[in-house]
């Protein structure tokens, strides 16, 4: 097998050099509640694009949000801003993002969710959703940037939006989701639920137990300031601890915003998106296949070329395995921090489906995961996230670089190296994998010091 050159050089330097005005990351707009998403400029936020969807013949749009306490604000900022435009907003209350997706798409309408996903409430953001549920085109977001550049003028008082509310929003999400599986029998299963204080804390435990699984939950009270506060996808270190201390038969982390999914075996051991795909690619037609991105452990791709599974990269990000996946025309596709998408029940990355799609799967084998992962086993992989004031000061560095060209050329094909920033923080990530876990190890940090001195 040739060895993956994940990206080159140039096209990360394009990738990361972003103009200084440039709103959305690589998930929507995010930031501090104290600067760069302040209410004034989220109002604006919803002015600009309220009025680019009017240019689009659109009038209406979904307004959904997560539980951390700066949402109040942002729901009243965007429903003026959206207002001012001449559109007319529906709130939806608190709502995992895949279920504001589903609403979009189900209601034919636009919608957005106030979030900033597996940050922690100092941080607010906004994601955006088109008629069918998936995020805005690259083109839609420039020109909402655009406009943010000109003074915001309210349309006149005739033409103003009005504000409703939809009060069954999480009742319909709840519905679709166990609709989606209607031979998942979930009687006798003891699953433990972690939803990280966030977005899935009343509507995860409900779809579960409808199911007929028995149900108990940790970080299941949100108060505005514990959202991914030690818990969630992102920390499961308690769900871990809980479930060897418990008598649970699987165990599920899921984000603030309910998009990431993470699984804990009765074990105490957790899988990662890579080993979920690896499960669920077991379940799609022979002519299909599977987009990852340049995170997904090379064995991973080993596996699928030794099965005559169609592979392919997208960048990271689960808005380009979103956009793999279209074009290609396949509907399985995920990255190792948890976004799994399956097209083929839900518009966009949903961890919900997910861990359903995940049980349906696995149901064959008694529900044991251990069983299900026989024979997959992922090349040691070090991932280090370095905090750097200006991440494009090491990506344009020859003396960085260099050190890049000889780590690969040591490596072989044994391993790659990855180099990227951030979308959403001032972090560069270097990764390091190989088939021994001392060498990715070393090496990955002394690139990790390298970064420091430049």
């Amino acid at each position: 097998m040739s060895k993956i050159t994940p990206i080159k050089r140039t096209e990360l330097s394009s990738l990361s050099t972003l103009r200084s005005d440039r709103k959305f990351g690589t998930d929507g707009i995010r930031g501090p509640v104290t600067s760069t998403m302040n209410p004034l400029f989220v109002t604006k936020l919803g002015w600009a694009a309220g009025s680019v969807l009017k240019e689009e013949g659109i009038s209406k749009v979904l307004i959904g949000k997560d539980t951390r306490i700066s949402g109040y604000m942002f729901e009243s900022a965007l429903q003026a801003g959206f207002i001012s435009a001449g559109m007319d907003v529906t709130l939806l209350g608190p709502l995992p993002t895949p279920g504001v997706s589903y609403l979009a798409n189900s209601n034919n309408q636009v919608g957005l969710v106030i979030s900033a996903s597996h940050n922690l409430f100092e941080d607010n953001g906004i994601k955006f959703f088109n008629k069918d549920g998936q995020k805005f085109s690259n083109e839609l977001e420039r020109r909402i940037e655009t406009k943010l550049t000109q003074d915001m003028v309210a349309v006149e008082s005739i033409n103003l939006g009005k504000a409703s509310r939809m009060s069954d929003a999480q009742g319909r999400y709840i519905e679709f989701c166990k609709s989606s599986f209607t031979n998942l029998d979930l009687n006798g299963l003891s699953i433990l639920l972690d939803c990280a204080n966030g977005a899935t804390y009343s509507v995860a435990p409900k779809v579960f137990s409808e199911l007929g699984a028995n149900v108990d939950t940790i970080a299941a009270s949100p108060d505005g300031i514990n959202i991914n506060q030690n818990c969630g996808s992102t920390s499961p270190n308690t769900l871990k601890e809980e479930m060897v201390r418990g008598s649970y038969d699987l165990g599920i982390a899921f984000d603030g915003d309910g998009d990431r999914i993470l699984i804990v075996n009765s074990d105490g051991e957790d899988l990662d998106g890579d080993d979920i795909l690896y499960i669920l690619s077991k379940t799609i037609p022979d002519d299909s296949g599977v987009v990852g991105t340049l995170m997904t452990n090379k064995a991973l791709e080993v596996y699928f070329q030794n099965e005559g599974i169609q592979f392919s990269r997208a960048d990271v990000g689960d808005k380009y395995v979103l956009q793999s996946l279209v074009q290609k025309s396949w509907f399985l596709g995920g990255e190792p921090s948890g976004h799994i998408i399956c097209l083929d029940s839900a518009p966009t990355g949903d961890a919900i489906i997910a861990a359903l799609k995940l049980l349906n799967a696995i149901k064959a084998n008694e529900f044991s995961v251990k069983k299900s992962l026989e024979g997959f086993i992922k090349f040691p992989q070090t991932l280090i996230n370095l905090k750097v004031d200006n991440p494009n000061k090491i990506i344009v560095s020859d003396k960085f670089w260099e050190r890049v060209t000889e780590i690969e050329f040591q490596l072989g094909e044994d391993g790659r190296v990855l180099i990227r920033p951030s979308g959403t923080e001032p972090l560069i990530r270097i990764m390091v994998e190989s088939v021994d876990s001392s060498t990715s190890e070393n090496l990955c940090n002394s690139l990790a010091d390298l970064a420091q001195t430049i």
